[in-house]
């Protein structure tokens, strides 16, 4: 596990970019293509707009989503949007290589079935993405898998349905997925994230602490890094 810390949040957004765009351009090098997947939240928005601005073969990128929250297209809820005006539009990825989680399906078990072997298409059996993005809440959520969910428990199913959390129900990649990536980046940033980001990474119970903790990239501000050992 690697570990950089950064006074300034904007610090933490751009070289999350680049350890993103580094990976994407890795994986371009090995397999002359590359699969992302990008959480959601306020902290992605800077470090999305950063690596708009990088060198990256956009034309041989697959942009996947970590997790969604159930609302209309274009809702500013959803994350979806964020990812598009940040990022996708920007630099103009074509639109077989955008894939949004279908969250507004009636039926939203067979949507997230329907991902799932989207994601089996575009990186097999288990779905291996180059680089897979992550933060955590201050409760120590990642993802959409969010405490005392029935999602946390979910082995054999690469992405699910949550219940509701926060005002609404979320589609999320479940933990084999996530941690079948080739590198896990985490964007922490905020002294409310502290006391979580230290459980995360010395698996002390809560959710994002079921993610593993090799081939893992953390950018994390000082104030979000203080309690880890070391």
């Amino acid at each position: 596990m690697q570990i950089e810390t950064f006074d300034d949040p904007d610090a933490v957004a751009r070289r999350t970019a680049e350890v993103i765009a580094d990976a994407a351009r890795e994986g371009q090098r090995l397999h002359g293509r590359s699969v992302v997947a990008f959480s959601g939240g306020s902290t992605p928005a800077p470090m999305l707009a950063h690596l708009a601005g990088m060198s990256v073969k956009w034309n041989a990128t697959h942009v996947l989503q970590v997790d969604e929250r159930v609302a209309p297209d274009g809702h500013p809820d959803r994350n979806w949007t964020m990812i598009t005006e940040r990022l996708l539009d920007p630099v103009g990825v074509r639109p077989s290589h955008r894939h949004p989680m279908p969250v507004t399906d009636d039926d939203l078990d067979a949507a997230a079935a329907r991902y799932a072997r989207q994601l089996t298409i575009i990186a097999g059996v288990p779905p291996v993405a180059d680089v897979v993005h992550l933060g955590v809440g201050a409760d120590g959520h990642t993802a959409s898998l969010v405490p005392d969910d029935p999602v946390l428990k979910i082995r054999q199913q690469w992405v699910a349905m949550t219940g509701e959390y926060q005002g609404r129900r979320r589609m999320t990649l479940t933990y084999p997925a996530i941690n079948a990536a080739r590198l896990l980046v985490w964007q922490v940033a905020g002294a409310d994230k502290a006391a979580a980001l230290r459980a995360a990474l010395q698996g002390e119970g809560v959710p994002a602490s079921k993610i593993r903790r090799h081939r893992v990239h953390v950018v994390a501000t000082t104030d979000a890094a203080a309690q880890l050992s070391g």
